[in-house]
């Protein structure tokens, strides 16, 4: 199983109108929080207001930087909120928050803040990757920890959940008794939390949106410009339509739109993502003479591993011993969607697969075997993904998805969401309600906007940069050919674009866009020349 971080035929959002038996509970346990949280987020159409104040201010403490393995170069300390903004006097949350400075001697005013993946991703360490994309060339960058994510506090780490991850390599990727093993460690670590007195329903992009709107006052900061990746791509969706105040630009990498954003979405990013890959190697002309059909190839070995899974030894990637790992067709399936294979190798990775070779897809299995314990925080992704994304769909509705897709792969296979496994049965244990009525809903805005997409990622399909940039009136939509997941760190191209766009950002230089192709593809010999 891979790491969570965000299928055409996706059916459109239905979270008011279907499951409205199920739904309609869930419902009612939010109402009463939703008054007071529309005082503090208006939507565009008060964005000429003035700014409300939050009832409940916020507090920036300066202090030391965490300890990470690349010491954080500028000054950190921590933001204090209220954990539930619907619940004056209870209990607060620390946010640790990294200020990075500008490489220039002379930088602009307005700071870029960046919103990480996941969710439940790691910001703090995501530091060194955004320095090196030169995000900071220009401007301060501010980089904070989201709420229930390391280095804060509290932090809705799952150990329980990694080791079951770690144990999971070993396992088949789709069988029910995997599911129930997940569901007993997603349990374990949600009676821990609660126990402990974490208020689980308050983990959700709302409340993260509006950390976020505090830290910027909080810093005295008039104007910022917001980028955010992934999961942080909806962050900052949500943030641009509750809290416009201030936000100068908006640049989104890997677009995940929040009105759309459920598991049978997942699908349709899966197939664009992977037939994309194929597309580019019938595009060349050595791949595609040795590597030819490889949906095909992809079809015949989904269905072979999910009749018949591989057990094999590999060693992981990190080093260290041997580990057992399973290989069926739910696991390849999520390799890719993953890109746990690098999209240069997947042609050669699966041909050597269908001659008899699972090495390649094997060690990227093992990889499973060793997680950092603590590092990623399954609690914020849970009371995310139960309250705002699976909500409204029934599995029905996924294995339909997937159907659509992939047509003529295993039911079992296309009925788990690409990494986001059992999801169904896990929300049934986390228990969160339900927040769909007042997340899935469209950002319109007229703030200017850069939208990155890669087209060959196959977490958050590129077309969706697209989709999102409709409603965003001043917006700049650039594809990188060739790319995964999170594109500025892997396409010099997309960090020149960015740096434009922070400088200018109703008129960004797109040009180096226009020369770009995918890399050629890794090219093995023959299994009878080999």
């Amino acid at each position: 199983m891979a790491e969570q971080d965000f299928g055409t035929g996706c059916p459109a959002p239905r979270g008011r109108t279907r499951h409205r038996g199920r739904a309609r509970s869930g419902a009612a346990l939010v109402t009463a929080g939703l008054a007071f949280l529309a005082l503090l987020a208006p939507t565009p159409s008060a964005a000429g207001g003035g700014e409300p104040r939050p009832l409940v201010p916020a507090r920036f403490v300066p202090g030391p930087c965490p300890t990470t393995p690349e010491p954080v170069p500028g000054r950190c300390g921590y933001l204090e909120v209220p954990e539930n903004r619907a619940r004056r006097g209870g209990r607060t949350v620390r946010l640790t928050v990294a200020i990075v400075p500008a490489a220039s001697g002379r930088p602009a005013a307005d700071p870029v803040v960046f919103m990480t993946g996941g969710p439940g991703a790691d910001a703090i360490s995501d530091i060194p990757f955004l320095i090196d994309s030169g995000v900071n060339r220009d401007r301060d960058l501010i980089v904070m920890a989201q709420r229930g994510t390391l280095h804060s506090r509290p932090n809705l780490a799952c150990p329980e959940v990694d080791r079951f991850y770690a144990e999971a390599v070993g396992l088949r990727y789709d069988a029910p008794a995997t599911g129930r093993r997940l569901v007993r460690a997603t349990r374990a670590c949600r009676d821990r939390l609660t126990a402990s007195g974490v208020d689980l329903s308050a983990y959700n992009t709302t409340e993260n949106a509006a950390d976020f709107a505090d830290l910027r006052r909080a810093l005295g900061i008039e104007r910022w410009n917001v980028y955010g990746y992934s999961y942080g791509t909806d962050l900052a969706l949500t943030h641009l339509r509750r809290h416009p105040w201030g936000v100068r630009s908006v640049a989104i990498d890997s677009v995940v739109p929040p009105q759309v954003v459920s598991l049978p979405w997942t699908w349709d990013s899966a197939r664009e993502g992977i037939t994309t890959v194929f597309a580019a190697c019938a595009a060349q002309p050595r791949c595609a003479h040795r590597y030819p059909d490889l949906r095909r190839t992809l079809t015949e070995q989904v269905r072979r591993l999910e009749a018949r899974p591989l057990t094999v030894m590999a060693a992981p990637p990190s080093g260290g011993a041997p580990v057992r790992v399973v290989l069926d067709g739910g696991a390849l399936v999520n390799l890719l969607v993953a890109n746990a294979v690098p999209a240069v190798d997947v042609p050669a990775a699966l041909d050597e697969l269908a001659h008899g070779n699972p090495e390649r897809f094997a060690r990227a299995r093992a990889a499973g075997a060793t997680p950092v314990v603590g590092e990623f925080a399954h609690g914020l992704t849970q009371s995310v993904a139960c309250a705002e994304w699976v909500p409204g769909y029934s599995r029905a509705d996924l294995l339909r998805a997937g159907r659509r897709a992939f047509p003529g792969w295993p039911d079992s296979v296309l009925a788990q969401a690409p990494q986001l496994p059992f999801e169904h049965d896990v929300c049934r244990v986390w228990n969160v309600p339900d927040r769909t009525a007042v997340q899935r809903v469209t950002t319109t805005s007229a703030v200017p906007a850069l939208v990155l997409s890669g087209t060959f990622d196959a977490k958050t399909g590129a077309r969706w940069g697209a989709y999102a940039a409709r409603t965003l009136s001043r917006s700049t939509t650039v594809r990188i050919p060739g790319i995964g997941h999170w594109v500025v760190p892997q396409s010099p191209c997309a960090q020149r674009v960015l740096a434009s766009f922070l400088t200018r950002p109703t008129g960004p230089d797109t040009r180096c866009v226009a020369g770009l192709a995918p890399k050629p593809f890794t090219i093995t010999p023959p299994p009878e020349t080999a």
